[in-house]
């Protein structure tokens, strides 16, 4: 599809939607790609923590004096060290405290000349706390008299102050057995007609469900390192996102802009858990500051499974009505949001969108409430909140296609989300949608009929499984910064604020710039990775918010590069800006090719020129950490910087569909995954390949959401009982297909000068759900209203036996 420029001048893809070799892939490759832990400087000590042996404390004392004492031993970092102005305000996970809330929560930090002696310190320190009560389930702490995960309260979150609510005995009592109560909610509305939509519904189906708290369980955890020089903080730290680290960062360290330089140049993963600063990273940094020697902080695997933060567990309840013809006219969800002990994330409010945009609902009621346990913070993962819906209510939405004796697919045909969709509470607007493109493209893709032609068919214990699963999430912002440099020697310097969180976004939007200047890629540059390279602000790298809101931010930036161009050539040769157009890399007179000028040549007129071209003024719109930026290029090229003012209404929809086949055991309650296939809704394919592994990796963590992967804890003692990836058991090779089958719309968004959008969280979701249903369709129907399904809950299912846990328990085996 062509691309308009400001000027007018329409552009056949030359970079979009075309394969390439990522810049820094051979250091991956070779090993002689840098992280966090691979950084040294001299004099470097190395850290460790003494956290938490038990569920919820106060610290009463703490004796370092043999800490201290101890050869080798720099310094000790505790709470009371730590102004309070740099503490985040609470409830947001502290950088150290007083008051642990969960097993492995930092107390304080030790910093010697290696590990093995900071560890040695540890073990020397008296540390004398009293136990608190504490929780794991958060419908024990909404009872009547139960215990709270905080001294403060037990109901907390990002834009809820923490305060105590119980229900009522009688909130309890009112419910069945098995269903989910719902006494006084924090988050509440509606649209429409909820209990007029239930009237005329022909199909009522009213299910409880819980799904599981999951840790992000990245392969390098969140080890950082830190010196200073001349009052500037030099931090290297793991995260998925670059600029948009700074403004968090500075509040933790009590910095101006100017004396902070962030170094992110590779990240082993995130999935959301590193989107933005955390806490810990402060605490190298704060123990170099007072030792005066560079301080590494090298996290654990167990510690990171703390530390890591973790995806919110629901336990809800969804009521759903529909016309004969499948149609949905009435929903009301419920949701208890496992907050973990901090502010925790809006996952449950998230959950609510969801269903509103993908299954359209003429009317909706939702109520909510975010309930801090005992257990890991809770932060974004990977599709937070509508992933874990998908789980929930892809079963359901198949158990009233069988009530309705219509297939899977035909009911999410129905209702699907088009380009007058609307999205939650005020039934917004979306800038596009195409799900029932999906449905169908991945329909043939799966050859729909054939396969579910197999549904239910036996071969001795062995039983085959049909399922579909959809998933959203939003996936575009506005107002963001691009910046790029054209220098004297003629090379395109694209200055991205974009992280390096794996999936190469930043150089698949860089790419834009490069596409509106008619650029020969090999002579683009990417500058990335390092806040001394003088990066444009950005979003966080979360939310599969990159391709459409920073390809946007490229496309503002070439715009304005390419105006500058042609106004230096018509200052230089005559006539006006809008008498020139550009190619190979050269500005020139429509009228007379051969008068022209080069863009090495308008770089170095632009250095003359000074003024805008040059970078000494700058748009009065641009964030600071783009205009610090432009203050030490300025000078060295012309400089193309804009703030990206495009139009953006409504949301910006990430929309995927999965289709699976299983083969199911019921003797064992094990399948293996025969087939699957997944269809997103994308807008534009900005990098073929990179969109190929989002949507299998992303299959990859969803199979292991419906299957394996689960937070279990003593309910006794509160003690965490699959710390490592062994017991955690996260998916590997031998659990996935071989191959498995991708597909993409390729209709580009009206929003977007491109037409892209991100889809990475929804590929997860559609694909967990996608299990669920085939397990479900593969025992003929049978509701576990539950996630993970592990092998024994199969096998009871299948013999017709009772489940080894209750309805609504959370956190157990």
């Amino acid at each position: 599809m062509p691309m308009k420029t400001s000027g007018g001048v329409i552009m056949a893809y030359e970079l979009i939607g075309k394969d390439f070799t990522p810049p820094d892939i051979r250091g991956k490759v070779t090993g002689q790609a840098k992280y966090a832990e691979d950084f040294r400087a001299e004099g470097m000590l190395f850290a460790k923590l003494l956290t938490s042996p038990i569920p919820h404390a106060r610290v009463l004392n703490i004796d370092t004096s043999a800490a201290l004492a101890l050869e080798g031993v720099y310094g000790i970092l505790t709470a009371d060290d730590i102004p309070a102005s740099q503490m985040p305000p609470m409830p947001a996970t502290p950088i150290l405290t007083n008051e642990p809330c969960y097993v492995g929560e930092p107390i304080l930090a030790v910093a010697a000349i290696d590990e093995t002696t900071a560890q040695n310190a540890i073990e020397l320190i008296e540390l004398d706390i009293e136990p608190l009560p504490f929780t794991v389930d958060p419908l024990d702490s909404l009872y009547p008299g139960g215990p709270n995960a905080r001294s403060d309260g037990n109901v907390a979150g990002r834009r809820i102050e923490t305060q105590t609510i119980k229900w009522t005995a009688r909130d309890f009592a009112e419910v069945e057995e098995g269903q989910l109560p719902m006494g006084q909610a924090v988050t509440e509305w509606a649209y429409g007609d909820v209990d007029a939509g239930f009237e005329q519904a022909s199909v009522i189906v009213d299910e409880s469900f819980v799904t599981a708290g999951v840790s992000h369980h990245c392969m390098e955890p969140r080890s950082c390192m830190a010196y200073w020089q001349n009052g500037k903080c030099y931090l290297h730290g793991s995260s998925q996102s670059q600029t948009a680290m700074i403004p968090g960062l500075l509040r933790l360290l009590n910095l101006e802009q100017e004396n902070l330089v962030y170094i992110a140049e590779t990240c082993g993963g995130g999935f959301g858990s590193k989107g933005g600063p955390y806490p810990i990273m402060a605490v190298p940094a704060l123990l170099s500051q007072q030792i005066g020697r560079p301080v590494m902080l090298r996290i654990t695997r167990a510690e990171e499974y703390g530390l890591g933060t973790a995806r919110p567990g629901f336990q809800g309840r969804l009521k759903m009505g529909f016309r004969s013809d499948g149609r949905l006219l009435a929903t009301d969800l419920s949701i208890i949001n496992e907050n973990g002990p901090h502010t925790g994330w809006t996952d449950n409010d998230s959950a609510a969108d969801s269903i509103s945009i993908l299954y359209q609902p003429i009317a909706m009621r939702y109520r909510g409430i975010p309930v801090e346990t005992n257990t890991p913070p809770r932060g974004p993962q990977r599709g937070p909140g509508q992933n874990q819906i998908a789980q929930a209510v892809e079963p359901i939405l198949n158990k009233a296609a069988r009530e309705l004796g219509i297939d899977q697919l035909t009911i999410r045909r129905i209702n699907a989300a088009d380009n007058d969709a609307t999205i939650g509470a005020n039934q917004g607007p979306v800038t596009s949608a195409y799900q029932d493109e999906t449905l169908v493209q991945g329909a043939e893709l799966f050859n729909w009929e054939e396969r579910n032609a197999r549904s239910g068919q036996r071969s001795g214990t062995k039983v085959t499984g049909i399922g579909i699963g959809q998933s959203y999430h939003s996936a575009g912002r506005n107002s963001y910064d691009g910046l790029v440099r054209i220098t004297p020697d003629g090379k395109l310097h694209i200055h991205t604020g974009v992280g390096n969180l794996g999936t190469y976004s930043h150089t698949a939007t860089s790419r834009v710039a490069a596409e509106v200047l008619k650029y020969n890629w090999d002579n683009c540059l990417i500058i990335r990775g390092d806040s001394r390279r003088h990066l444009s602000w950005a979003p966080t790298q979360t939310g599969s918010n990159t391709s459409f809101t920073c390809t946007r931010t490229a496309y503002v930036a070439a715009v304005d590069a390419l105006e500058k161009l042609k106004e230096i050539a018509a200052l230089d040769l005559g006539g006006t800006a809008d008498d020139y157009d550009i190619e190979n890399e050269t500005v020139y007179l429509k009228s007379d090719q051969t008068i022209n000028i080069t863009f090495a040549a308008a770089a170095q007129r632009a250095i003359e020129l000074g003024g805008k071209y040059s970078g000494h003024e700058t748009p009065e719109d641009i964030h600071d950490v783009t205009r610090m930026a432009v203050a030490g290029l300025a000078g060295s090229g012309l400089i193309g910087v804009a703030k990206d003012n495009l139009l953006h209404e409504g949301v910006a929809p990430a929309i995927a569909s999965g289709f699976v086949e299983i083969e199911l055991d019921v003797e064992t309650g094990k399948f293996d995954i025969v087939d699957y296939v997944s269809v997103a809704d994308c807008g534009t394919i900005l990098h073929p390949k990179g969109l190929s592994t989002q949507v299998k990796g992303g299959a990859v963590m969803g199979f292991g959401m419906a299957c394996t992967e689960r937070h279990v804890y003593d309910p006794q003692s509160g003690l965490p009982a699959n710390v490592g990836l062994y017991q955690a058991k996260p998916m590997s090779y031998l659990d996935v297909p071989s191959t498995m089958q991708w597909g993409a719309v390729d209709i580009a968004d009206p929003q977007n000068p491109v037409g892209a959008r991100g889809v990475g969280e929804p590929v997860q979701g559609c694909a967990s759900a996608a299990i669920l249903c085939a397990i479900s369709d593969a025992l003929g129907g049978h509701s576990f209203n539950r996630a993970p399904i592990s092998p024994d809950m199969i096998i009871n299912a299948a013999a017709g036996r009772p489940q080894s846990h209750q309805p609504l328990d959370v956190n157990t085996v």
